[in-house]
């Protein structure tokens, strides 16, 4: 087998890695290197301790991964950044009345899981809780989410002055205290309810994979809508003199005390409840009836932190290009934890450190890749995505001309391919989902999508659709991991690859995400490790050596169309609806009859729609396809001369910062793209076309004109920037 490895090498070191085949094979001796036991062998040595940030064992796996780095044959470094990072010192909730109940707020140890019991855990948290001591009537508000509270305001509950309880879901985590604090509230605590991940779902932890009665979801609430990473040094690298802000100047930290707790001690709480019945899609799966409150059930929420400053270790490993030095393809996983965190992180930094070991075992027998390859290990992503901020900050004006691509990971596990990122590049992840086999199927990982697709499809013409559909189609990336800083804030075209969708459970953030869990129920066998390996590593070593890029803009085009064809949709139809809801709060339509009999308040008309102007987006679109179109088939031409195309490579990969606006999002100037972006009240969840499309859900009509002339002009000069690409490449055959 070495012998044909070998042997394959030399043959595609003197054909220059110039043709499709000549990829397949050196992505096939890529494969022959990654081994599924080896990333087995990693998780565990990775998860002996836990390894938060500032934690002794934080630093233990970034040196660790230094010297795994250097082994395989690459330049590895570390970068340290001086990081705000509080940890807890007083945890208290307790019920006051109408009875005396004290919450444990501590997760047991279990025999099946040799470290859930481990001396360094860290407590049960929310990162970036304020310090308080608060004492109040409590309010159960459902998910948290603004929607929720609209419906309170119906019943004629105001949580002012009130602390609020909210089960995890729907959501990230930091927008239910950051409506609450919105609303008034003085204290949030959030639970984990059976019913989206605990004993509803499944058998619960150690017998299956659910969340038991004890399980806590730790966790940032770190408004990272406004800015992620270290909040006391926004929009620069946190270096050991860098100038901060005063802790009460970060604008993303919230104001109130908020604490997560297990549904064993939400139950006592809810119980206890009075008020209204909740509204049938507001019950969860504990066994008694659920109230809203407010009454006589009050509770006092006390917490304390310790506000540190640490060091946030970062690991660069970087493998220097044979032709292309000066163009980075960039790969990147955090390394800390909550805890031990199997999944969250470690599945996701195993298979990058395999590919990483596959790589250099390449060029140990003669492979160079063309353009630079940097591996980074990022510390300090759980509390805000502060390592890869951090160094994207400091490396910003040297990252916009030389970051080709920034292809990111989390956690992993068995499933399905997921892929997500800038449309720029939804073609190459085609033809590697297509390429990648699925390892429980035999199947590619692709025609395995397309399977599950057609079995979920709701109706008949999803089917249809889902059977016909010839290619995949990627995602559009919100926040929750490292790609953030790099496509939002710098431009950088990125994407994140994991595999999910059987390995469904509890442990998310929680004292059993170990390895025990994992190597029963995240990916038994490691296999699905193997797998983002390959699709990943093939990502990789195809940015690496094409010699014209293997962008296609053609895709990008569609997207933005159906972008902006949804929000033309949504605002015909809050014109619509408005309509009928003033024609009701009027008198004047009889089929839908306020009740006067419900303690609800008096509903009030609203501003009638008025006409949004979209065709500024419309006609800069009509460039965008011109151009695009013109670029693709200047370059499907080939024969274009090797002196002008680290030029045209140049231009392609810097495209997506024409997307960038100088100004950034309204409220929020880190974020600067004008296609993605969180949403202010989605938290991970993405917002596209977030400026025009935030306006016209808050139903600031200026504003979304104001935007859309914004997005317009974005769209322009990325349409001027490849019609000028394609005339390049023109010129140079």
């Amino acid at each position: 087998m070495k012998k044909y490895i070998l042997s394959t090498i030399a043959i595609l070191i003197s054909l220059g890695i110039a043709s499709a085949q000549d990829q397949k094979q050196l992505e096939s001796s890529f494969d022959s290197f990654i081994s599924s036991e080896n990333i087995g062998k990693t998780i565990k040595e990775l998860t002996v301790k836990p390894h938060y940030l500032g934690s002794p064992a934080s630093k233990e796996v970034a040196e660790n991964l230094m010297a795994k780095f250097k082994s395989y044959g690459w330049d590895a470094e570390m970068e340290v950044y001086k990081v705000l990072f509080p940890t807890p010192k007083v945890r208290i909730l307790e019920m006051t009345a109408p009875i005396k109940f004290k919450a444990l707020l501590k997760e047991p140890a279990y025999k099946e899981d040799a470290t859930s019991g481990h001396p360094d855990q860290l407590p049960t948290y929310n990162a970036w809780s304020a310090d308080g001591d608060v004492s109040a009537e409590l309010v159960f508000v459902n998910f948290g989410l603004p929607e929720d509270y609209e419906t309170l305001e119906k019943l004629g509950i105001d949580v002012k002055g009130k602390i609020v309880i909210a089960r995890y879901g729907r959501s990230w985590r930091g927008i239910k205290p950051k409506v609450a604090q919105e609303h008034g509230a003085i204290g949030c605590i959030i639970y984990s309810d059976p019913m989206e991940d605990g004993y509803f779902q499944g058998d619960v932890y150690p017998k299956g994979s659910f969340k038991n009665e004890h399980g806590v979801q730790r966790g940032s609430i770190m408004d990272m809508v406004i800015y992620p990473g270290d909040p006391l040094t926004p929009f620069i690298g946190a270096t050991e003199n860098a100038k901060r802000l005063k802790k009460e100047d970060a604008e993303n930290l919230l104001k109130i005390p908020v604490l997560p707790i297990s549904y064993h001690d939400a139950q006592p709480l809810l119980q206890a409840l009075g008020g209204p019945v909740a509204p049938p899609d507001w019950r969860g799966a504990l066994p008694f009836t659920y109230h809203i409150g407010p009454g006589k059930t009050s509770v006092r929420l006390k917490v304390e932190f310790d506000w540190k400053m640490v060091p946030a270790y970062n690991v660069i490993a970087r493998m220097k290009g044979s032709v292309y030095p000066d163009q980075w393809v960039i790969r990147g996983n955090h390394h800390d934890g909550w805890n031990t965190g199997a999944n969250d992180p470690i599945s996701g930094i195993a298979a990058m450190m395999e590919e990483a070991k596959a790589i250099g075992e390449l060029v140990k027998n003669g492979y160079k890749p063309k353009r630079t390859l940097v591996y980074c290990a990022w510390d300090a992503e759980e509390p805000g995505l502060i390592g890869s901020t951090e160094w994207v900050e400091d490396h910003a004006a040297e990252l916009k001309q030389k970051a080709v691509v920034y292809i990111n990971s989390d956690g992993n596990g068995r499933g399905f391919l997921s892929a997500a990122g800038s449309h720029g590049l939804e073609s190459m992840v085609d033809g590697i989902a297509k390429d990648v086999i699925d390892p429980q199927t035999n199947v590619s990982v692709f025609e395995r999508l397309k399977a599950r697709d057609i079995v979920n499809s709701g109706s008949d013409k999803a089917r249809k659709d889902n059977m016909a559909k010839k290619s995949m189609s990627i995602g559009a990336l919100g926040s929750g991991s490292d790609y953030s800083a790099f496509l939002q804030h710098a431009g950088i075209p990125s994407l994140n690859i994991y595999y999910s969708g059987e390995n469904a459970g509890g442990e998310y953030h929680t004292a059993y995400d170990s390895y025990d869990y994992y190597s029963r129920f995240g990916d038994p066998g490691f296999n699905y490790g193997r797998a983002l390996s390959q699709t990943i590593g093939r990502a990789v070593l195809r940015m690496a050596n094409a010699d014209t890029l293997p962008f296609e803009f053609k895709n990008l085009h569609k997207t933005i169309s159906n972008y902006v064809a949804e929000m033309i949709s949504m605002t015909d139809q809050m014109r619509e609806s408005t309509l009928v809801f003033n024609q009701v709060v009027q008198g004047n339509n009889h089929k839908l009859a306020y009740d006067p009999t419900k303690p609800t308040k008096m509903p009030v008309a609203k501003a009638e729609v008025p006409f949004i102007d979209f065709s500024p987006i419309q006609n800069s679109l009509v460039q965008l396809d011109q151009s695009a179109n013109s670029l693709s088939e200047s370059l499907s031409k080939g024969s274009i001369a090797k002196s002008a195309l680290e030029d045209i490579n140049k231009a392609l990969y810097r495209a997506e910062q024409s997307l960038l606006t100088d100004q950034g999002l309204p409220r929020r100037p880190w974020y600067k793209h004008t296609l993605y972006a969180p949403g202010f009240y989605t938290g991970y969840g993405v917002k596209t076309m977030p400026g025009v499309r935030e306006a016209i859900e808050q139903r600031d009509w200026k504003e979304a004109q104001q935007q859309i002339n914004i997005a317009a002009n974005a769209i322009g000069k990325l349409a001027e920037h490849l019609k000028a690409t394609s005339m390049l490449a023109i010129k140079t055959r």
